[in-house]
């Protein structure tokens, strides 16, 4: 069944929560919540869920109003930051209340219990009560719960976000095959593009209640409709910097920059662009610098070694930057570092931030 909203608002005193939303949702389509904490999103969720009544619009299940429906009666399933599970209940009883009371049969309620927990690989667990689990045993078991009530609607408020990293990695790779099978309408809320990408789906981008872009997953990601979308959907956001367009060149203060054939066809003047922190890159050694056309020198503000990955914050000419560098790169604040983006990764917007040129995908 499709979930529509149709302008719905939230307001709280003189606080705008939401701004006119007008949303669809499909069945057996995973789809993606994205923005920053604030944006609205659990806001959104606790509306659909009869949690919340918006200040105005309505809430369609196919053709049905379900406004003012209350919750119990909506055939809702949530699943929250923090795994809520019944502590005196084994994992079995957990993942089987739902179907308890719904009034299923033990056979109907070991086939829902059983199925659950095996998408969810913690059959093994049933028996043993959730204070013996880890952390991300019981967040497994607050989701197998939620798939068995079977609802025509779940929604997922960040719930991975207070796993530790290697659970969150496996979760989000099984996920969108759990839900791939169930026709269920799924609604998944993050605050991180990179999890958006690897859900992937539809998606839905949210910035202080108001709803900046909508679509197939990857099409926002390659195509951001605004500046305001690249920032949102980029993780460090996107890079900007006010330029001009001329000569045939892309001139960044006092850095040209070839343009790549998805620019050529742009006329001369003053743009905004916008480039990933992933489509700059480092170079320490002069050779190398050397074989690039266009070569920006920037003094390093902060250098952070993630893993496998160095986040460079550099001041260039009159902007900052972040480089995302693959491996261990020790700098020093104030080094002076030399930069190159590639230029057929330049988005190129209009100086209130409409998007002009795209990198081909």
């Amino acid at each position: 069944m499709t979930l529509s909203l149709r302008e719905v608002t939230k307001t709280v005193g003189r606080e705008l929560h939401l701004a006119p939303l007008t949303l669809s949702f499909s069945p057996g389509v995973f789809s993606v919540i994205l923005g920053r904490t604030g944006s609205g999103k659990t806001t959104l969720l606790r509306i659909i869920a009869g949690l919340d009544r918006p200040t105005s619009g309505k809430i369609f299940l196919d053709d049905k109003d379900i406004t003012e429906v209350p919750p119990r009666h909506r055939d809702v399933a949530m699943v929250y930051q923090q795994f809520v599970n019944y502590p005196s209940l084994s994992v079995y009883e957990n993942i089987a209340s739902p179907a308890r009371q719904a009034k299923k049969s033990p056979a109907e309620i070991d086939r829902i219990v059983g199925e659950a927990a095996a998408a969810l690989r913690i059959e093994k667990f049933l028996l043993r009560q959730p204070g013996e689990l880890s952390g991300g045993q019981q967040q497994r078991v607050a989701i197998a719960r939620a798939l068995a009530k079977e609802s025509r609607i779940l929604l997922l408020d960040e719930p991975l976000v207070n796993l530790d990293y290697k659970l969150r990695e496996e979760l989000r790779q099984e996920l969108p095959e759990i839900i791939r099978h169930r026709s269920a309408t799924v609604l998944y809320a993050t605050t991180e593009p990179a999890e958006a990408l690897i859900l992937g789906g539809n998606i839905a981008v949210l910035d202080q209640g108001k709803l900046l872009q909508s679509g197939a997953t990857l099409d926002v990601y390659r195509r951001p409709t605004s500046l305001e979308v690249g920032e949102a959907f980029s993780d460090p956001p996107l890079n900007r910097a006010t330029g001009r367009i001329e000569k045939g060149h892309l001139r960044l203060g006092q850095t040209a920059v070839p343009l790549s054939p998805h620019l050529r066809a742009l006329s001369d003047g003053v743009y905004m662009f916008g480039i990933r922190a992933h489509h700059l890159h480092l170079k320490r050694h002069q050779k190398e610098v050397l074989d690039h056309q266009a070569i920006f020198t920037g003094t390093v503000e902060l250098s952070e070694i993630s893993g496998s990955e160095t986040y460079v914050y550099a001041r260039i000419e009159d902007f900052s930057w972040v480089i995302q560098a693959p491996g261990v790169h020790r700098l020093q604040l104030g080094e002076k570092i030399s930069v190159f983006p590639d230029p057929q990764s330049i988005y190129v917007f209009s100086t209130d931030g409409r998007l002009i040129a795209a990198p081909p995908a």
